[in-house]
């Protein structure tokens, strides 16, 4: 098939992880028979340094004419000041209202030869599988801002609309995975969850009566995260809380370096990046872990062009390169080698060719 792929490499290590991936989708395209037309665009801290905003209109346009855009990270300490007039984070949240991904989807899953790279006991991780389904264009994020020298305020703001999509989306996952969703809030306090739960309460009994569900207030998911987190299957939740939730979520799995993500809207097409951020103290170092970055890739694959035969063998060379004791610095034991990205890399070459 023949496929145009919008690539944003960001700040930071942004460059270095997604040059590590578009590796990875070129082979994939030579193994398979495929045409990956992948072009990059400036974006984030790097797009207000060459164009004065961070999502400049060129490079939204050609997200739009994209069947998927690859993202790295963006952000670091020279656009964070208070007194920034502009932010790499705002490209980030007009690139998701323009093209309406409102459904971040981050799979969390323990690799067992990492058991030891998480700070949790290997008996409280083994077998964790669970899918967060963060809601992405609403709430706090998005709602009006307002500051002066004595006061500031955000307002969270969800609608009928918004909640029923957005449950309908993972409650979908969880019926085609072990049919219990967790839906989280802060209804005991806020007036937007308590319309989520009444919403999500009454959706759920009137689509999807075979998968359980279960309403957790925001601050028990979070004990109950790292206290049980293999009784978790797919968890719904608003766009702050999931925000939160979701990095907690990632130390399961042992680094925020290994996990993906992918925010999808109506159509096929999505944004797909890492977890992490642009981590700009290793910036330029070539160790940053490439594997949530090539993670995020094989979502592209499934979840937009379609090729999941392709999107699994990448993750499952992911996982053999892994298995095979492909180790980052965020990864190694004390005392134990590491390899850098590129090195990383070839390892998941190496099996991905096998595989091919």
């Amino acid at each position: 098939m023949r496929a145009t792929i919008a690539v944003l490499p960001g700040d930071g290590i942004g460059p270095e992880v997604i040059a590590q991936a578009l590796r990875c989708l070129a082979a994939v395209a030579r193994l398979y028979g495929h045409e990956f037309a992948l072009t990059e665009y400036p974006f984030g801290g790097a797009a207000i340094d060459a164009a004065g905003e961070p999502l400049p209109a060129a490079t939204l346009a050609a997200c739009r004419a994209a069947d998927a855009v690859l993202l790295g990270a963006i952000g670091g300490p020279k656009w964070s000041s208070p007194q920034a007039q502009v932010r790499p984070e705002e490209g980030l949240l007009a690139l998701r209202s323009a093209l309406g991904a409102f459904a971040n989807l981050r799979p969390v899953s323990v690799h067992p030869a990492l058991a030891a790279a998480s700070t949790l006991k290997p008996a409280v991780i083994e077998g964790v599988d669970l899918m967060f389904v963060r809601e992405l264009t609403g709430g706090i994020y998005f709602g009006e801002k307002r500051r002066d020298e004595q006061q500031a305020s955000d307002l969270c703001v969800y609608s009928v609309a918004e909640v029923e999509r957005i449950v309908r989306v993972a409650a979908q996952l969880a019926r085609a995975r072990r049919r219990r969703l967790t839906s989280i809030d802060k209804a005991n306090v806020l007036e937007t969850s308590r319309l989520w739960r009444a919403v999500t309460g009454r959706l759920m009994a009137a689509e999807f009566p075979d998968v359980a569900l279960e309403h957790m207030l925001v601050d028990a998911a979070a004990m109950h995260l790292i206290r049980r987190p293999r009784d978790f299957d797919v968890l719904v939740t608003e766009n702050m809380f999931g925000d939160i939730l979701t990095d907690e979520a990632s130390m399961l799995a042992g680094s925020l370096g290994l996990l993906p993500s992918a925010s999808l809207g109506a159509g096929r097409r999505g944004i797909y990046e890492p977890i992490h951020g642009s981590a700009p103290d290793i910036a330029g170092r070539g160790i940053a872990n490439p594997f949530g970055t090539i993670m995020s890739a094989a979502l592209l694959l499934r979840h937009s062009l379609g090729l999941d035969a392709e999107a699994l063998a990448l993750e499952q060379a992911v996982d053999a390169a892994i298995s095979g004791g492909a180790r980052t610095a965020d990864l190694a034991a004390p005392g134990e080698p590491s390899l850098g990205s590129q090195a990383a890399t070839d390892a998941v070459l190496s099996s991905l060719q096998r595989r091919g």
